[in-house]
């Protein structure tokens, strides 16, 4: 964790009022990860100090995409997918955060308003030397690779919003420090007494062990994902991911010296986290049941094909029934061995529906679906 200009961050504490802490989040997919847990927590420790949090769920920002480690333009977001994904964005951060002392903004507030002599005086604050200096603009260019025009106005759109809210502090992962420190010159050009103090947090790295985790990647786990998909993905993570996930999410807690003890500690308090401690004892105890000792769960679902005749198309049956999200990803179940009836692997597309009855499907480590 970084504040940046060094001490500022001290003498605003000192001033000994409450301070506007900002953090913003763009709605690109219909969940916040644990990712966004990391500031998300640290803003909690600035709410019980007596802080107000303001929230900015990006509507506009999203439909440009944050280019902060991009090596690729990325694709504009359809307004009402944006919408969609923004609906829920503030009870999920208020798993953490304290709604009393949440200010809730959307950025849509004050950019679907500006007229063109704003974007004007928006465009003109900033130097386009001054954008291509980000480091991954700079990789791009030097690859011969396009950076859009809208790129290049994120940083600003970014910084924007914390001259509209006045954000005495603004809170972000370490990829986004030339867009927290833009929004310092930003306020100092829009007439600001003072400008914000920033805090960067360490990124935390995906379930694959290798990317930082993002929704685009795929890589995350969502804080309203079930318990049970929490727990199981955390177990999933490569053994050498676990100091940094202790030092990032669990800060507190000593790391357990056996891999397999620490993800299930880590495991069980990320759960309790989001759904309970309740609900990360019941995770925890499925996961034993339906994974370590290979049992199928009490409440499984059933399917009856008892009057069923011929083959059974079962990519359409997984897809439908056990949750997989699409065909081709059913497929690609199928291709790697993943799905089995009665501990018999199953590798063609269509089956004789006589071998699935009175059996018990498997997909995966955790899906199941018992056949009547």
């Amino acid at each position: 964790m970084d504040c940046l200009p060094v001490g500022d961050l001290e003498r605003k504490l000192a001033l000994g009022r409450p301070l506007r802490v900002k953090f913003g989040v763009d709605p690109t997919a219909p969940d916040i990860h644990l990712g966004h847990t990391v500031p998300l927590l640290k803003l909690r420790e600035f709410q019980d100090q007596g802080h107000t949090v303001v929230l900015i769920i990006g509507d506009w920002t999203a439909r440009v995409g944050d280019p902060s480690g991009r090596s690729a333009t990325r694709p504009l977001i359809d307004p009402e997918a944006v919408e969609h994904n923004a609906a829920t964005y503030a009870d999920q951060a208020f798993r953490i955060l304290d709604p009393e002392r949440t200010e809730v903004r959307r950025n849509g507030e004050w950019f679907a308003q500006m007229g063109l002599s704003e974007v004007f005086r928006l465009a003109g604050s900033a130097t386009v030397n001054q954008i291509l200096h980000r480091k991954d603009f700079a990789e791009r260019l030097k690859r011969q690779q396009p950076v859009s025009m809208l790129e290049m106005l994120y940083p600003l759109m970014q910084a924007y919003d914390s001259v509209r809210v006045g954000s005495d502090v603004e809170i972000g992962g370490t990829d986004q420090l030339f867009n927290l420190m833009m929004a310092r010159d930003l306020q100092g050009q829009f007439g600001a007494a003072d400008s914000q103090s920033v805090l960067t947090m360490p990124l935390l790295v995906g379930v694959d062990g290798a990317a930082k985790m993002s929704k685009s990647l795929g890589n995350q786990i969502g804080v309203t994902d079930a318990p049970e998909e929490q727990f199981g993905r955390v177990m999933r993570l490569p053994d050498e991911a676990m100091p940094s996930w202790f030092e990032i999410l669990a800060p507190d807690v000593a790391m357990p010296p056996d891999p397999l003890h620490a993800k299930r500690e880590l495991a069980r308090l990320i759960v309790a986290r989001s759904h309970g401690q309740p609900a990360a004892t019941e995770a925890q105890s499925k996961f034993d049941h339906t994974v370590s000792r290979g049992e199928v769960p009490e409440d499984a679902p059933s399917l009856v094909m008892a009057e069923r005749r011929g083959e059974v198309h079962l990519p359409a049956l997984i897809t439908e029934h056990l949750g997989v999200a699409s065909r081709n990803e059913a497929r690609r179940l199928i291709g790697s061995g993943a799905v089995s009836v009665d501990g018999r692997r199953l590798t063609d597309l269509d089956v004789p529906a006589a071998d699935l009855i009175g059996g018990t499907l498997r997909v995966g480590r955790r899906r199941y679906l018992r056949i009547a």
